[in-house]
């Protein structure tokens, strides 16, 4: 079983941006806390970032043709891209929902997810424990079906 990793916009600032909301992890040490459980559940994994829309959804399209699901931390398009859910729903594969801090303790407009309803499962409020939790998660989904 082959699982997709998706970071979305400013991801890659993890550890330097908001150290106070997203904690002092980096992008890095995720990544490689992701391959050790994948490992752990064996699985193999492959991580994506990108800061721009486009390349995310080129890049759901060409995995679709070789992972079983994907673990998506959509960041801010969480809120406004329409075209991400459409993506996610379209290639479909089933996907978990990732967010480090609590979305719906913060800005108003952070509480709406686009993604949310259409997915297999949300974590979000964990830290970057919830890449693992959804990681576990979305193995457990994939094994079911």
């Amino acid at each position: 079983m082959r699982i997709a990793v998706i970071h979305g916009p400013n991801l890659r600032l993890l550890g330097r941006r908001e150290p106070q909301v997203y904690g002092s992890a980096s992008l890095e040490s995720v990544d490689a806390a992701l391959t050790t459980l994948a490992d752990e559940l064996g699985v193999e994994l492959e991580t994506f970032q990108s800061n721009h829309e486009g390349e995310i959804l080129d890049f759901l399209e060409r995995a679709a043709e070789r992972v079983a699901g994907f673990l998506v931390n959509p960041g801010g398009l969480t809120h406004t891209s329409v075209v991400l859910r459409d993506a996610l729903v379209g290639v479909d594969r089933p996907f978990v929902e990732v967010h480090i801090s609590n979305t719906a303790s913060r800005e108003p407009f952070r509480a709406r997810s686009y993604l949310s309803p259409v997915a297999a499962g949300v974590v979000f409020g964990f830290g970057t424990q919830g890449y693992l939790l959804g990681l576990r998660g979305l193995v457990r989904r994939l094994s079911e079906s």
